[in-house]
């Protein structure tokens, strides 16, 4: 087994079949705290065919029945949400959770539901851009004062600040280079996504080190994490059927199951999730797609021991 990290368990967010299993999600997750994972995530999809829970929403629920798990999303398609609104949640949330949030935001990929949030197209970067900082700023400002193209601020007090101060950690998905310079360059930490391979995983973590030491930032104050999608089952077929299944249901793609997820007898998984730790992550989210239970008690050898994630990092 690999040197122990922080590792993240995901909640049984997406139902592919209804109807959503509520009483699972908290049995999931008081599992997964007794065991000592360290964190528990979900996905954000506000539009589409995938059936899934809001993740602040969710996580809300999550906080009340949990009392030391950190509580992470990955990740808000921050062009696509309010500032303003978002940074009242997540502070509420934190609130709530008494400094538990982890934030994390991406600019994603597919501006073609943009009008469904009034957006109109492009300039996706400077809308993020503008919506972090208009967080950050009502986060740890008395009266935050911002003035952007997209949003301005002027003496604006928010109140109740987050637990965490100067607000919740910030992790950014991504893939590309320029995502991965943006990730060094304003965030906290960066989560490889759970649908790119852990070989590709390899050369984002190159990236990221090389960003690191040209931005002369120090690496312990940046975490670079990994979420897997994976099956253990000794069927190996069964499992790529079902795999496959779920990819469909969320991606709209049964191929890239094959392309990013990690499944067969727990060995086989176990060497997997290991390389990824080899390769560099400093943290993971493990994240089944079914059958949670048992793959709670299946991974419990990488929760035991492992050491809280330190707020901030």
């Amino acid at each position: 087994m690999a040197e122990q990290i922080p590792i993240g368990f995901a909640l049984p967010q997406v139902s592919p079949q209804l109807p959503v299993d509520v009483e699972a999600v908290g049995r999931v997750a008081r599992r997964a705290e007794a065991l000592g994972f360290d964190s528990l995530w979900t996905l954000e999809q506000v539009l589409g065919g995938s059936r899934n829970l809001e993740p602040v929403s969710l996580l809300s629920y999550v906080a009340a029945i949990t009392e030391r798990v950190r509580l992470g999303t990955s990740v808000f398609v921050l062009p696509q949400r309010n500032p303003v609104v978002l940074a009242k949640e997540l502070a509420t949330l934190d609130v709530l959770s008494g400094g538990r949030v982890v934030a994390g935001f991406g600019l994603g990929n597919d501006e073609s539901t943009n009008a469904a949030f009034g957006i109109a197209k492009g300039r996706r970067i400077r809308r993020f851009t503008e919506s972090l900082a208009v967080m950050r700023a009502l986060w740890s400002e008395r009266e935050a004062t911002f003035a952007g193209d997209f949003f301005q601020l002027e003496d604006t007090r928010m109140e109740p600040k987050p637990v965490q101060q100067p607000g919740p950690p910030v992790w950014f998905g991504g893939r590309v280079e320029p995502a991965l310079r943006r990730a060094v360059r304003l965030g906290d930490g960066w989560m490889g996504p759970g649908s790119s391979s852990i070989e590709a995983f390899r050369d984002h973590v190159a990236i990221v080190r090389r960003c690191l030491e040209k931005a002369d930032r120090d690496p312990a104050g940046f975490t670079i994490s990994k979420r897997i999608y994976l099956a253990i089952d000794d069927d190996r077929g069964r499992a790529e059927r079902r795999l496959r299944d779920w990819f469909t249901h969320v991606y709209g793609s049964a191929d890239l199951a094959n392309e990013a997820a990690v499944w067969g007898p727990a060995e086989a998984c176990y060497e997997r999730i290991d390389e990824a730790i080899a390769i560099g992550a400093e943290h993971l989210v493990l994240h089944p797609l079914f059958d949670f239970d048992e793959h709670l008690e299946a991974l419990a050898r990488y929760a035991s021991s492992a050491e809280l994630l330190e707020p901030g990092r």
